[in-house]
């Protein structure tokens, strides 16, 4: 499994990847994490508000932060 963190670097987005990696953690879940701040990336998968967080390369949140409970049910 691959998780992608998309965001230039705000805050929003370093809270979206810390709570990415306490969802895997909790779960158990061995994943790759990372981050894209290219903008241009980031457009290449049609999000225009970040942050956003993408699992197995579908976009599955953007424009918002995801709790850690809201990044468990999307990797369920």
């Amino acid at each position: 499994m691959e998780i992608k963190i998309l965001g230039t670097g705000c805050p929003n987005c370093v809270t979206l990847e810390k709570n990415a990696k306490t969802a895997l953690k909790e779960l158990g879940i061995d994943a790759r994490l990372k981050k894209v701040t290219d903008i241009v990336k980031i457009m290449e998968y049609g999000v225009m508000s970040t942050p956003a967080i993408v699992v197995d390369e579908e976009v599955k949140a953007y424009g918002k932060v995801c709790t850690v409970d809201e990044i468990k049910k999307l990797l369920s």
